[in-house]
């Protein structure tokens, strides 16, 4: 399975697991048994105006089938990065630069479904034998889609397993977000596994800046970073 480093906006790194031409297809089917039944539906619903004349069906048909032309794009927009079937498989398109993706990204993609799906299903080899499995419109627009882990471990939350007795060090933690405890936390479990320690170094002095922590107590990078952790829990547990 292949691995897609992205770095964030705070020169994180996170790693995710790039999803498969199993996962997308699926999701694909699902997509597409959804448009095919809201056409079943419309179908039914306006067959009574069958004795219109010829324009007025094109019209009328040209009209009923935008939810379906524009099915991907607008659900992709509203939904962060998944329409249903990707919702129902647990995957999600994801900017490869760590930026939000933009309407624009999301209109290049669509746009080249057209060549992606209906060229010979071209976009089957491009997922299988590219290093991010990215189909030429996620090539054009920067993007790929991965996996979302369904099964959470305690480990993988920005919880901390405090105890009743614990007494905080700083406070100004709370200045950080929910998604910056969260970061901090994915790229000081990876750095801390590596020893990788100019990650470890990066991080400290992000959490520093952003935290507005004059001075750091004694102690490695390690126990400080592990320690800004627990504060967060402890003051936004107990707020």
């Amino acid at each position: 399975m292949s691995e897609i480093q992205v770095n964030t906006t705070q020169n994180v790194k996170i790693a995710y697991a790039a999803a498969g031409v199993g996962e997308r297809l699926v999701a694909y089917i699902i997509d597409i048994l959804i448009k095919w039944g809201y056409l079943m539906a419309v179908s039914y619903l306006f067959g009574a105006f069958e004795n219109m004349d010829q324009w007025s069906q094109i019209a009328l048909n040209t009209l009923l089938s935008l939810p379906v032309i524009f099915y991907t794009l607008v659900l992709e927009l509203l939904l962060n990065g998944q329409t249903l079937g990707k919702k129902v498989m647990k995957i999600k398109v994801v900017k490869i630069d760590g930026y939000q993706a933009s309407v624009t990204d999301y209109v290049i993609r669509w746009f080249f479904r057209i060549i992606d799906i209906f060229f010979f299903g071209i976009a089957f080899f491009f997922i299988l034998f590219t290093k991010r499995n990215q189909r030429i419109g996620d090539l054009a627009a920067g993007t790929s889609v991965v996996l979302l882990k369904d099964k959470v471990k305690f480990s993988h939350t920005i919880f901390e397993d405090l105890s009743e007795a614990y007494v905080p060090s700083y406070p100004s933690v709370i200045k950080l977000s929910d998604n910056d405890a969260r970061i901090i936390k994915e790229a000081f479990t990876d750095a801390r596994q590596a020893n990788d320690f100019k990650t470890l170094i990066k991080l400290r002095t992000k959490i520093m800046e952003v935290a507005e922590i004059k001075h750091k107590k004694e102690g490695t990078d390690i126990q400080f970073i592990d320690t800004v952790l627990k504060d967060y829990n402890f003051y936004t547990q107990n707020m």
